[in-house]
Formats: C-alpha cells, structure tokens, sequence
C-alpha cells in the first residue's frame, strides 16, 4: 500500500476512534505512518492523553516487515523473585544474522503494572524487554501500551499521596524542579547517576533525556521514588542490568 495512501486511511479513521485530534497528533501520524508503515486498522497504534503509543502487535509487525532475524529473550534469574511475582527479562533482537543485537530489560512486579494484569507479571516483564529492544532496533522513541501500566496506580492506593503533583508550564510544580527533584532522590538512596539515566531513558522512550517530556520525566520521578522507598534493593538490581547496555550497539 502507499504509504501516502496509508496516512489518509490512517487519518480518516483515527478522526473517527478519537474526536479533536491536534494538528501536532496528526503530523506524528504522518511521520509514523510514512516512515514505519503502522497502521491504526491493524491495532498498530493508540492515542493514549495525546500521544501515539506503539502496541506490542505493531511493534513485531514491524521486525516482520523488515525481516528481523530473530528475537532472543531470557530471565534474569538473580533479579526474579517467583513468591513476590517480581521478573526480570532481557531480550535482544537480531535485525539481521550478522546483527550484534540490541538489547532491552523489562521489569514487572505488583507495584508497577496495573490492576488489569496483576497475575500476569512474569508476561508483563517479558513484553516489556521485547518492546524495549524492537524500540532500539528500529529507532521507534515512543512508549509502548503494554508499558503504560508502570505508570497506573489504584484510585484509592495509599501511594497516591505521595506522588507528585503537575508540573505548571514554568517547569516547577509547587517546589523544586523535576530535575532537582531527581537528584536529590539519587543523593538520598545513594544511586548511580549514570545508570539512573539511563533507566530514565528506558523507562521515558526516547533516545536521550532531553527528547523526553515533561510528564514523561515527572512519571519517572514518581516512579523511581517510589521504588526507592518500597524496595531499594529490587530497584538496585535494574539499575545493575544497565551496565551492560552498551552490549545494544548493532
């Protein structure tokens, strides 16, 4: 199909699923439907608070079109706990038979994936390694579905509370700055600034901090806090599998 063809169609009926689409959610549409032939037929796409996501079907659809080699995945078993129902995977994806690989972890535990697939942690973590290894392959910087439950918590949890609140256009949010605010948390639990930014970048989508966005960023911080306080070690041990990312260079 042509890809300018594709857009239209794409177009037509993401106007239809999502009411009000802004002139800078279309242009990203283009952009993906042009440069990686998604489709939002085929469940390629979500829009999801303005922003495209990338589902995990459209992601292996898009290793199938360019003839992906082969994706290897496997558990990381001193950072899996199986009576906690936490897990850890690392996958890597082979573009071609003479590819190094690109490499990508994915956690999952109770506290960081959402109500709809607790139970199904081990699955969640091992979707989460893939997707983040296809992103690196194929230069996808956007989030997928499945790892949007990382940022959900229950209406009445009692961590609520303790998250931060929106960050107003200044780029403060009744306090210290996101970024202040990130390093003070790396200061207060003693982390590696080196490899918390890398999970940043992980956890955010993108291929540096500074594409990420705001409330990319502030999801982050959230995130990491409350991880630090609820189980610094699980958290130490996913900051650790980033010190062999740079085993992803193809």
């Amino acid at each position: 199909m042509d890809k300018t063809t594709g857009f239209e169609r794409n177009k037509r009926l993401a106007c239809k699923l999502w009411s009000g689409l802004s002139f800078g959610a279309i242009q990203a549409l283009k952009e993906l439907t042009i440069k990686h032939n998604l489709s939002v037929a085929s469940g390629d796409l979500l829009l999801l608070a303005g922003h495209w996501y990338v589902t995990h079907a459209g992601l292996l659809a898009l290793a199938h079109r360019n003839r992906c080699a082969g994706i290897h995945v496997q558990p990381l078993t001193k950072f899996c706990d199986p009576a906690a129902r936490r897990w850890a995977f690392r996958a890597t994806v082979y573009k071609t038979s003479n590819c190094r690989g690109f490499v990508g972890y994915g956690d999952a535990d109770p506290s960081n994936v959402s109500l709809l697939v607790q139970g199904a942690e081990m699955r969640v973590a091992e979707t989460r390694s893939v997707n983040r290894a296809l992103r690196k392959a194929y230069g996808i910087g956007i989030c997928s579905v499945e790892e949007i439950g990382s940022f959900a918590e229950p209406a009445s949890s009692p961590r609520e509370s303790k998250k931060l609140p929106p960050q107003p256009v200044n780029g403060n949010y009744g306090g210290p700055k996101v970024r202040d605010r990130l390093c003070q948390l790396i200061r207060q639990h003693q982390l590696d600034a080196t490899l918390v930014k890398s999970y940043a970048v992980d956890f955010c989508g993108t291929k540096t901090l500074r594409e990420a966005s705001r409330e990319q960023v502030e999801n982050f911080v959230t995130h990491l806090a409350d991880w630090a306080e609820k189980d610094r070690n699980a958290l130490l041990g996913q900051l650790n599998s980033y010190l062999g990312s740079k085993e992803g260079a193809a």
